[in-house]
Parts: C-alpha cells; sequence; structure tokens
C-alpha cells in the first residue's frame, strides 16, 4: 500500500513533507484515528498523553520506567500495548512508549513498527509504501 508524504500544516511545502501513516488503534474496547509518523530513526513507537487517554489508559508515574533517547530524552515512557490496523491489513500488536506530553508526534518506530511491516521510502516521489512483514 502506498502513502503520499504529507504536511501538518497548509502553510508548508514538500520540503516540510514527511512519511505519516494513518491507522486505527484499539484497546480497553476503545478506537481512535490517529497519523503516526513513520521513523526509520527511531528506536521505540511513542505514544502522546491524549491518545493514551483516548485509548482508556490510566497515568501511573512509579510505571514511567522506559526512558526515551534523542530530542524526546527528558521524557519517561509507560509502556503500553495497542491493536494497529492499516489500511487493509491483519491488525498487528504494538508496543509503545507512552509519555505524558502532547508535544510529540506519534511515532512509529523500529520496535516495534519496523518488525511488523516492511516500509520502501521513496522521497523523490513523496511517497512511502507499507507491506506486513513476510515470513
Amino acid at each position: 500500500m502506498r502513502f503520499k508524504y504529507s504536511t501538518t500544516d497548509p502553510s508548508q511545502n514538500e520540503f516540510d513533507a514527511l512519511p505519516r501513516l494513518p491507522l486505527v488503534l484499539r484497546s480497553n474496547n476503545q478506537s481512535v484515528e490517529v497519523v503516526g509518523l513513520v521513523d526509520s530513526g527511531a528506536t521505540i513507537n511513542v505514544l502522546p498523553y491524549e491518545v493514551g487517554l483516548r485509548l482508556g489508559a490510566t497515568w501511573d508515574d512509579r510505571r514511567a520506567t522506559a526512558r526515551l533517547a534523542g530530542s524526546l530524552g527528558d521524557l519517561a515512557g509507560i509502556p503500553l500495548f495497542a491493536m494497529a490496523q492499516v489500511g487493509d491489513f491483519a491488525p498487528v500488536r504494538l508496543a509503545f512508549a507512552w509519555v505524558k506530553s502532547d508535544n510529540v508526534p506519534l511515532i512509529l518506530g523500529q520496535t516495534n513498527f519496523f518488525m511488523e511491516f516492511d516500509i520502501c521510502f521513496y522521497r523523490s516521489k513523496l511517497e512511502f509504501e507499507v507491506s506486513p512483514k513476510t515470513p
């Protein structure tokens, strides 16, 4: 399945476009439509605070043990699992570091988005392709 790179603001141009993927997350009998940044440089998936709340999760500072790296290094995360539906593909279970901040994008990283899907980037065409992993 191919997707177009996109921007988050109409004032942005193609140089600001990034691989953003629409998907549906499900947990605790809740369903949320989101857009995630497909980031091959991210070690883990990251879930913003508000999205976790909409999925029925409850924040507990005592469980915030996952330390993030890079530009998010000052944030701690709670492990949170959700079923993810991308297009017509079979749902997969994704593991997120749920952070107590809404100033972060939903990030789809190496663990475990890239373990569940094969991704090909075509930056010159402003497109990327997602397919279920092959055995």
